[in-house]
């Protein structure tokens, strides 16, 4: 059965009085809007009702109770929706919000840009950060403020000087558990977020591999082996590195890159045994980090909410660095040598897509 939805006018969206007989709403910085006249006061004050948590039909009563005419009522919803001032939300997206005001305060600044009925979705997924880096710490935090139920960060390093970084560890954190700082960090951004370890008999919806050389880490083969869906997000040198996401048994994974690598450079094995065994030091500036972490958020988001809206690096990783951070995408297609079951004919329609515009492009 499908959801009554409950419309929202986003709180931020401004409410302005051009005069003392109409109200606009929207229309601010050249974007569209909708003008009501004659409205007075109570027009402006019937709007703040439209917080997402009443059903339209319950909407409609109050102002009917208020005094407003039935097809006043029908052209101002028509006009907000025409505009894409609302948004609408389910009774299971409030469900799923964290109780007590700073948490209602917090999910209603992130509801509005979630599609209805995947915020829910959002709030029952697990995640599980392996790498408390200067873009994992960031990058755990973004997914928790942005409404991931569970996230949890693996690491057993302790903190050095050079690791502290906007969103992430700090500096008093030096010489502290990784995992601790990372805890903590989360914590900032999202207070009421599950920061627990996952049961052993329990899959995460997706692996993050924060650690610089990620793609080469024996971690992979497992979760290639148990089905989990993982997505590569680190900075090497001083690039960012978001990609491949892999979908075990549909797109290509993380060997058909390393059997590219191969045919590109026939040394690369011995470099990627060296790479996986090194302590590499913590690398990136503080804008790259953040920019990785912000672009691996968004793909992370788009593969845990599903819809329509589908993440731009199945297949394909994208690379981004100073001096403009303009994302590259990289197209890493399965290898014909890899026996990981990637379809063929998936990649096929991916890459119709691409030339849509609808998968990114190069």
């Amino acid at each position: 059965m499908t959801e009554t939805p409950h419309p929202l006018l986003p709180a931020t969206t401004p409410v302005t009085r051009p005069d003392e007989h109409t109200v606009q709403v929207g229309g601010a910085d050249g974007r569209d809007g909708v003008r009501v006249w004659p409205a007075g006061p109570e027009v402006a004050r019937l709007l703040t009702g439209i917080d997402g948590r009443r059903t339209e039909r319950a909407l409609r009563g109050d102002w009917s109770a208020a005094g407003l005419d039935d097809d006043v009522v029908e052209d101002l919803l028509a006009g907000l929706r025409g505009a894409g001032l609302l948004r609408e939300v389910t009774a299971g997206d409030l469900l799923a919000t964290d109780p007590g005001p700073a948490a209602a305060a917090r999910a209603g600044l992130e509801l509005p840009t979630v599609a209805a009925g995947r915020w829910r979705t959002r709030r029952q997924s697990s995640v599980v950060v392996e790498g408390a880096t200067r873009v994992g710490t960031p990058l755990a935090g973004l997914l928790a403020a942005s409404g991931v139920g569970r996230v949890s960060v693996r690491d057993r390093g302790l903190t050095t000087a050079g690791e502290p970084v906007v969103g992430g560890v700090a500096a008093h954190d030096e010489g502290r558990p990784r995992v601790l700082a990372a805890a903590d960090a989360i914590r900032r951004a999202s207070p009421l977020t599950d920061l627990r370890p996952l049961p052993a008999t329990q899959r995460p919806d997706l692996v993050l591999l924060c650690r610089p050389w990620a793609a080469v880490d024996p971690l992979t083969a497992a979760l290639q082996r148990d089905g989990v869906p993982h997505l590569v997000a680190t900075v090497r040198g001083d690039t960012g590195v978001v990609g491949p996401l892999v979908l075990p048994g549909v797109t290509s994974c993380l060997r058909c890159a390393d059997g590219w690598r191969r045919e590109d450079d026939p040394s690369w094995p011995a470099t990627a045994a060296q790479l996986a065994t090194a302590r590499p030091a913590p690398a990136g500036s503080t804008l790259t980090c953040l920019a990785t972490a912000v672009t691996a958020a968004v793909q992370a988001l788009a593969h845990l909410d599903g819809g329509d809206c589908a993440p731009g690096v199945l297949d394909a990783a994208l690379e981004l660095g100073p001096p403009t951070f303009q994302p590259r995408l990289r197209r890493w297609p399965p290898h014909p040598g890899c026996g990981c079951g990637a379809r063929q004919e998936g990649v096929a329609e991916r890459e119709v897509a691409a030339e849509r515009g609808q998968w990114g492009g190069e």
